[in-house]
């Protein structure tokens, strides 16, 4: 195949850049290995673009990110850089608007090397996060000035939710096909009390019935989360509304090492971005000691993308090998600092790479 992919990149703000840049030489390693070409075209946005120009992302940088077959994304925003109405900068949501990215993808496995503070044999879930609508829905409402009371628009459509409800289903025979996960998927609502939740439900249940050979469970989001803790074998993908989405998808960061291994894709049917589900953590910027695994790992999940778009099994080669070096190096016990490990953001990503060429000898 004589394909060149064009990937566009955003390495955004505080560590953004230092990850990023980690993330390409790995992925440069297994992409050399498997004579995938990569074209990387770099944009600037974020918090600190804001405070240059007085816009987080140029419009036609915005326009670009449409023509390329991906989009990394390193972190953005800063929490003394804010809009005048006190929210921060993130071109990332604004990203997510324009393109229709409605769902996020945030697989939560546990691996071996890595410290959990929970007791549990295997845990390897994908929480799957709808990202345009919930409580996110009125962003952009008129906002009356008060000192009393402030309110937000909750909103759940049925378009958005059979298109999320579908990517669950198609997801969960996808890793049981490739990974020998169960086949299961799990909704997570509030139905009992919230009108909307209640129609989130009634939709899912519509949608469950055209996949009868995928398993479900349906399960109140506080018994929900509570299970995440208690009990986070049972799940295997796990689907809910925006904001506990993003909620229990940290919740399951956190159960398998946290937010230094918690990779994430934002996709639509026609384009995806892929970030780690980390900030920009400016108080350890530019100090060399970030952990680029959630990067690496986002990285990969790229390449399984357009390794699906394209019909590409260099791609799914690749991957693969990445998540093999990434676990390798873990079990190996270069483990950066927010692992209790004191191995710098250079020594990681060497150790992938030198896994990868050891892998690939």
């Amino acid at each position: 195949m004589s394909h060149v992919y064009r990937i566009a990149v955003l390495a955004g703000d505080g560590i953004g850049p230092e990850v990023i840049d980690a993330a390409i030489a790995v992925l440069d390693k297994a992409a050399v290995q498997q004579a995938i070409e990569l074209e990387y075209v770099y944009y600037d946005a974020g918090a600190d673009y804001y405070r240059r120009t007085g816009q987080s992302i140029a419009p036609e940088s915005m326009q670009n990110l449409g023509d390329a077959d991906a989009v990394l994304l390193g972190a953005m925003g800063l929490p003394d850089i804010r809009y005048p109405d006190g929210t921060e900068i993130a071109p990332q949501i604004e990203i997510r608007e324009h393109y229709g990215l409605f769902a996020s993808l945030r697989p939560c496995k546990l691996m071996a090397g890595v410290p959990t503070r929970i007791k549990a044999e295997k845990i390897d879930m994908l929480v799957i996060r709808e990202t345009t609508e919930g409580l996110f829905a009125g962003r952009h409402d008129k906002l009356e000035p008060s000192d009393e009371a402030v309110s937000d628009r909750l909103t759940i459509s049925r378009k958005t939710s059979e298109k999320l409800f579908e990517l669950a289903f198609a997801q969960a025979r996808l890793r049981r096909e490739k990974h020998g996960t169960p086949g299961h998927v799990t909704l997570l609502d509030k139905a009992n009390v919230l009108r909307s939740n209640a129609f989130l439900r009634k939709v899912f249940d519509e949608v469950a019935l055209r996949h009868p050979d995928i398993e479900t469970s349906r399960l109140y989001i506080d018994a929900g989360s509570m299970m995440f803790v208690t009990n986070p074998e049972r799940y295997d993908v796990v689907v809910t509304e925006n904001v506990f989405g993003d909620i229990t998808s940290e919740i399951g960061a956190g159960i398998v090492g946290g937010l230094g291994v918690a990779p994430s894709a934002d996709v639509s049917e026609r384009h995806g971005v892929f970030q780690p589900s980390h900030g920009t953590a400016p108080d350890i910027a530019g100090q060399g000691v970030a952990n680029p695994v959630a990067m690496v790992l986002s990285a990969a999940m790229m390449l399984d993308w357009l390794a699906e778009r394209n019909d590409d099994e260099r791609c799914v080669r690749a991957a693969g090998r990445i998540r093999q070096a990434t676990e390798q190096v873990l079990l190996d016990g270069v483990l950066a600092r927010d692992l209790g490990g004191q191995a710098t953001t250079a020594d990681v990503t060497q150790a992938m790479i030198s896994a990868l060429e050891n892998a690939h000898g």
